[in-house]
């Protein structure tokens, strides 16, 4: 994606937007900023990242430079808020709560995960897709009705069910997400 947005190819920049967007979404409400903050804080990312595509290296390591650069974001518009710029305020690392103190990782796998399942959804049989999506549904559909929807017994729900949550374990992109550490 990084290397096609490069190019200027605009569905791989959107797909970049759609996959990191909620990682920096996250990182913004993590900071308690108000909802228009963070789409500033987003804006301000996305454009920096335009203007500097063609310095990416490593496309690996685009999440932990948006985590990096959205925490650093978060930071200086908290600065300016408390009006502590001016003061030279710098947080210390104690000041973070707990939940903030996360890895560049963890961000990334957690943006990552719901990109990694809708894509392994979106490659099941029709009748995975419907099933998975009647067994999901809050509440769950009875299996009485899913067995007269999809017109198979009862008692194939669970089995059918079992593999195609196992064509989900064995997709790619999920196979990837759970091989990496934490």
């Amino acid at each position: 994606m990084v290397l096609g947005a490069r190019d200027g190819d605009q569905r791989a920049w959107d797909a970049l937007v759609e996959r990191y967007a909620p990682l920096i979404w996250s990182i913004c409400r993590r900071h308690r900023l108000s909802d228009t903050d963070a789409e500033d804080i987003g804006r301000s990312i996305w454009l920096h990242l335009a203007s500097r595509l063609d310095r990416v290296r490593d496309p690996a390591s685009l999440a932990g430079w948006l985590t990096t650069t959205t925490r650093r974001e978060c930071a200086r518009v908290l600065r300016i808020r408390q009006g502590a710029e001016t003061a030279g305020y710098r947080p210390e690392i104690e000041d973070i709560p707990a939940e903030q103190a996360r890895t560049a990782e963890q961000d990334s796998l957690a943006a990552e995960r719901p990109a990694a399942l809708r894509e392994a959804l979106a490659e099941l049989s029709p009748a995975c897709q419907q099933m998975v999506s009647m067994l999901a549904a809050d509440p769950p559909v009875p299996y009485a009705e899913i067995s007269a929807r999809l017109g198979i017994p009862v008692g194939s729900i669970g089995p059918i069910r079992a593999r195609c949550l196992e064509c989900v374990r064995r997709h790619p992109a999920v196979v990837a997400l759970i091989a990496e550490p934490g």
